[in-house]
């Protein structure tokens, strides 16, 4: 996808580079030079421009772009002026950082749907690795349910799938194993990388320090993460 990315502070330049690491076009914009220099060398494009500028915009593709983040921090206005002038300019989806509630308000009122918050979600994830100490990542399908990669508890290794019976003791459902290899790198040295196994099954058999990736109901995933 062509993707834009409005504001290259902390979070809109680690959104960049890793979408150009998962083989997107980004095109990064800062009104900073530094900001824009230090990317420019690992994502497709940068721009240095005002985004409050609507005439800036020409030095920039919007209408062939398919998303358009807008990533400023600090400066509501700033944010809304260039959620404002690029709503016009482009049919691209927007995806727009909130710095307040009431920031909030005013990108509902301006039709935007996708509203992020970048600080707050950090701390709710960190904040839930801190609690439930097995838990190691989290994706919340919505209110009630989630996606958790959590490790094994070692009463678990050697036994199957099946021996385990998820669904009926924890209520879960385990979607798949993310179980460790450790490889040789060209410098020689030896790192250990996590490898999804794909589908499992009854027969699967978990092995110390696996991680399993389970859905369930926020409420079952947090009682299995409390048993370590």
């Amino acid at each position: 996808m062509k993707i834009i990315i409005i504001g290259l502070g902390n979070f809109g330049s680690s959104l960049a580079v890793y979408l150009t690491e998962t083989g997107n076009e980004v095109i990064g914009v800062d009104n900073k030079m530094e900001k824009v220099d230090r990317l420019k060398d690992t994502i497709a494009h940068t721009v240095c421009m005002d985004a409050t500028n609507e005439m800036a915009y020409e030095a920039v593709p919007l209408k062939n772009a398919d998303i358009a983040v807008i990533a400023i921090g600090e400066n509501e206005g700033a944010t809304i002026i260039a959620t404002a002038i690029i709503k016009k300019l482009s049919k691209a989806k927007i995806i727009s950082r909130s710095l307040s509630a009431i920031h909030d308000t005013v990108l509902h009122a301006m039709g935007i749907e996708i509203i992020v918050h970048p600080e707050q979600e950090f701390a709710e994830a960190l904040a839930k690795k801190i609690n439930l100490k097995s838990m190691i990542n989290n994706f919340e399908l919505d209110p009630y349910h989630s996606i958790s990669e959590i490790k094994a508890l070692p009463e678990f290794e050697g036994k199957t799938l099946q021996e385990i019976d998820f669904r009926n003791e924890y209520n879960l459902n385990i979607i798949t194993i993310i179980r460790k290899e450790v490889k040789t790198t060209l410098f020689g040295t030896r790192q250990s990388l996590g490898k999804v196994m794909g589908a499992v099954n009854k027969d699967t058999v978990v092995i110390a320090n696996d991680v399993l990736v389970v859905f369930g109901a926020n409420k079952d995933i947090a009682k299995f993460c409390s048993m370590e």
